[in-house]
């Protein structure tokens, strides 16, 4: 479903989530962080920035029971285009991008979406960024028998790195 926007009198269509999921914009790319700043972050070597429908399709590749981390997502996308590394901005973005056309496809009456809060942050944190936030996921992951806990504002999953996994490309 496409949002009209009006700017300056004309009439411009948004693009739906899964319309900017599809939209691979010059990507999948690969460079060295050797002599950039970058390399001091994330480490030196060659670097992947994924498509966005590659972390999706990564996402969906995480059975009932078991979930993944954004890092074992840029692993996946490293071996992939047999890199070093993988972009933790685009990975996060391009999650973030699935959960959301995902929650848009079930707004339209779908029934099989990407399961994308089976997809943690680092140290098991549910993504308060996620379509509902803390609670509808917590709701998703209880239902597939994921323990829950929550630390101050975050919520955690329970003894995550037992039934972590990384997705193949």
């Amino acid at each position: 479903m496409k949002a009209r926007i009006l700017s300056f009198g004309m009439a411009r269509v948004k693009k739906s989530w899964r319309e900017k999921l599809m939209d691979d914009k010059d990507l999948p790319k690969v460079f060295d962080t050797k002599n950039s700043k970058l390399a001091k972050k994330w480490g030196e070597g060659l670097c992947a920035i994924p498509r966005p429908r590659d972390i999706d399709g990564l996402m969906k590749k995480v059975p009932k029971g078991k979930l993944t981390t954004i890092n074992e997502l840029r692993a996946a996308v490293a071996q992939q285009y047999k890199t070093d590394i993988a972009c933790p901005i685009t990975t996060g973005i391009f999650a973030w991008m699935s959960a959301n056309a995902a929650e848009e496809a079930l707004g339209e009456g779908r029934k099989r979406v990407t399961p994308y809060w089976r997809t943690l942050k680092t140290g098991g944190e549910v993504n308060p960024k996620y379509p509902g936030g803390v609670a509808a996921q917590r709701k998703l992951l209880e239902a597939e028998g994921h323990e829950t806990v929550k630390k101050g504002k975050r919520l955690l999953v329970v003894a995550f790195e037992k039934r972590v996994v990384t997705p193949k490309a």
